[in-house]
């Protein structure tokens, strides 16, 4: 069986800019995938050569065993797609939008009808199917999107950003539509996603940088390949603390902001051995199981002015 995405080899650049570079990842049919990167990293447009808009410069993608540029048609048909900015008529009513979505693709009659029923149920928008979207809450409009995205029934749904700008409650229902979507359509999905804790929902998390993927796997494994444990250190002068760390204990630190960051199999031992060779550089220090935040920072390289808001911890 071909798995929902395969990409190998994948390069794009946009004059002499090289947005992605030499990315290769496999993507199993019914699984929820992360897609993690600040700014710049690439996700976007690795969406939009999914999303068969454009070619990529080197390297092939498929979904399903179809090429994205040998058979867009084909592709495009298995996929749906909910970017961050809604893909609605705010001027039409929740079912006017959902009819006008199925007439693109062909449905019609009672099939499209019950088709619709049954997505304003699933997402608990059948009281407002009569509203025009522009009266509708955010959350509301992006269980409508998201409807919209599925009402052909798709195999692949790509998801940019889907909870932007949703509260702690509309970002946990629309999480739990998705959660049934797969117990009951066997749905794929591929999330591009700023968000630790959706990330951590994931089967796998693939980590951009710069156009590379630096990191893929579930997350308890690439925790796991951190160490068992993290040891942060607030420094008056990180630059120099961890130029003196790495000469003298050969281990790598990260600069986080104002703080240091080593991952190490025995962090209290190291952390005392730090005391003792440069306490008075030591302003304080913690030391805890490694998490997703800390796997981002340590393969992505990246300071906190670099990650969008809310990526890393405060």
């Amino acid at each position: 069986m071909p798995a929902a995405v395969d990409i190998q080899g994948l390069s794009h650049r946009y004059g002499s800019h090289e947005a992605l570079r030499d990315v290769s990842l496999r993507i199993d049919d019914g699984a929820l995938y992360g897609l993690l990167g600040p700014n710049g990293s690439g996700k976007t447009t690795l969406f939009r050569i999914l999303s068969t808009l454009m070619p990529p410069s080197e390297g092939q993608a498929s979904v399903f065993g179809l090429s994205t540029v040998d058979a867009p048609d084909e592709v495009r048909a298995r996929l749906g797609s909910v970017f961050q900015d809604y893909a609605l008529d705010e001027n039409l009513s929740v079912r006017e939008n959902l009819r006008f979505q199925g007439a693109l693709y062909g449905l019609r009659g009672a099939a499209l009808r019950e088709r619709i029923d049954h997505l304003l149920r699933l997402f608990d928008v059948a009281d407002r199917s009569g509203d025009r979207v522009d009266t509708l809450s955010g959350g509301l409009q992006r269980r409508v999107d998201l409807a919209r995205g599925l009402l052909h029934r798709p195999d692949l749904l790509l998801l940019d950003e889907p909870t932007t700008g949703l509260d702690p409650m509309a970002r946990r229902t629309f999480w739990n539509a998705i959660d049934r979507l797969r117990k009951n359509e066997g749905t794929t999905f591929l999330v591009a996603t700023h968000l630790m804790e959706e990330a951590e929902r994931c089967d796998r998390v693939a980590i951009l940088s710069d156009g590379r993927l630096v990191a893929d796997g579930s997350p308890d494994t690439l925790k796991a390949e951190l160490g068992s444990e993290m040891l942060w250190i607030e420094a008056g002068s990180p630059d120099s603390l961890r130029d003196n760390i790495e000469t003298q204990f050969g281990v790598r630190a990260e600069i986080v902001g104002e703080s240091l960051q080593i991952a190490h199999d025995d962090a209290p031992r190291l952390l005392t051995s730090l005391y003792d060779a440069f306490g008075d550089q030591i302003q304080s220090a913690t030391v805890r199981q490694p998490t997703l935040e800390d796997v981002f920072v340590v393969r992505a390289g990246k300071q906190p002015d670099d990650v969008p808001q809310g990526i890393l911890r405060s």
